[in-house]
This record gives C-alpha cells, structure tokens and sequence, in this order.
C-alpha cells in the first residue's frame, strides 16, 4: 500500500471523503452521481449501475421529495467536469421498495430507470451484486466511494473519493440503534477509531467487498462517523429482480 494512502487513512484531511483518499480516475466504472432537483431545491446521492438501463441507490434520497426531477451521470471522476467520458442521462421512473421507512430508516433501496442505455465503456461499467444468501464476514475489509461531503465542517469534493471500511458485528449497529436496525437486511460496518467513514452525500453508493457490492450507503449516527448502516444488496436480490423484469 502506497505511504500516501496510509497516511490520508490516518488523517480526516478537507478535501477528502472522511478519512479516504482520491480514487485512481475510472477504476469504478459503476459509480454513478446521481442529481435529484426537486420542490426544496437540488441534492446529490450515489448510485451505482447494474444494468445499462438501471441504476440502484437509496431511497431515502428521493422519497417525501415533490416535483422531483433526477439526472443520473456516469463515467465521471470529476463531476464538476465536463470528462469526455460522462454519460449524462435522465431517469424516466424510479421504484421505492414499498416497505421503505423513514423513522427509523429501513427497507432504504430504490431502482433507477434511466431514459435512454448507458453505453458501456472502459470508463461506464456494470456493478457486480452479491447473491442472496452469501453473508460478507465480519471483519472483511470493504471498499465505499463517492462525491460526498469530506469532513464534518461541509468540505465537498468534486473528484471520486473512496474509503475502507471493516463489517461489523450486528451487535455493534443495534446498540448505537436498537430500534431501527434490523440484522437481516443490514450491514454493520465501519472504522472504531472514528477517523473513517462516509458522509453527507454518500447515500445510496455501494460497499464493494471482495469485488461484489454488498452494501448501499444507509444512514448513521446523527453527526458520528461509527458505526454506519448499510442496505444488505443480498436481502433484496430477489425484490431487485423482480423490478428488473418490470422495466
């Protein structure tokens, strides 16, 4: 591992996803930078592509939000850019899993349907999804990116970040939540030194461990870094497939 990586690991620099380091240009070519315009104003979420016309995130990124339009950009490192490798491309319809809640926040995976099929390319790829009944064991080390705020002060990053961070014991999730976490379709995972994690803007990108994705950025503690909460991808293959079929 190269010295700068340790060393940003160690440090919550500005600039950078909390604790992580830039991510080499392209070398997710699932991720997906996802524009939500709605009544309220404009937020940003991650995502993350699965099929060249769909595209998965969180759903607590667009649900209880009026007039919302939303514009998925893929192939990007930076999205303040205009790469020649972005693909920009509106979504014409979206499926919020139907037992989503916002409080406590559960069941948080929503399908994207894109207008038009991303054209796959060095830089555009599909994301490869943990099958149902395959836990990730506790202690592996994963891998989570995306355009999210960089410290706890609002740092925001244009360029693609991307963090290792280590699955938890369930135990470790249900006691900083006890009401909301649910062991069958979450994922307990984070740094215990608390210099590393996702932030704001994060939501709805994708835990990839052992080069499937196993988890879609959840929520956390309300301005903690550990330990955070992701969407279980295996719980809900099933539920994905059936949206799949539909589109």
């Amino acid at each position: 591992v190269p010295a700068y990586v340790i060393l940003t690991a160690l440090m919550s620099l500005p600039g950078r996803i909390i604790g992580g380091w830039e991510a080499k240009p392209h070398s997710r070519p699932y991720m997906a930078s996802i524009l939500i315009e709605h009544a309220e104003g404009v937020s940003r979420c991650g995502g993350f592509l699965i099929r060249p016309d769909s595209v998965l995130s969180a759903a607590h990124c667009v649900a209880g939000k009026k007039q919302v339009k939303i514009t998925v950009t893929l192939g990007a490192h930076n999205v303040k850019k205009k790469e020649q490798s972005q693909q920009m491309i509106h979504v014409v319809r979206w499926v919020i899993h139907p037992n989503y809640s916002k409080k406590p926040t559960q069941y948080d995976i929503m399908l994207l349907k894109l207008k038009q099929k991303a054209k796959l390319t060095k830089e555009v790829g599909e994301a490869s999804l943990a099958s149902q009944n395959k836990p990730v064991a506790i202690g592996t080390r994963c891998f989570v990116a995306g355009w999210g705020m960089t410290s706890r002060s609002g740092h925001k990053t244009h360029v693609l970040m991307e963090v290792d961070l280590k699955v938890q014991r369930a135990e470790v999730c249900k006691k900083s939540f006890p009401r909301g976490y649910l062991q069958q379709s979450m994922i307990c995972v984070g740094d215990q030194s608390g210099k590393k994690s996702t932030f704001h803007g994060d939501s709805g990108g994708p835990l990839v461990c052992n080069g499937k994705v196993h988890g879609i950025v959840s929520y956390g503690p309300k301005n903690g870094l550990f330990p955070k909460v992701f969407t279980k991808v295996s719980y809900f293959e099933p539920w994905i497939r059936e949206q799949l079929r539909k589109f």
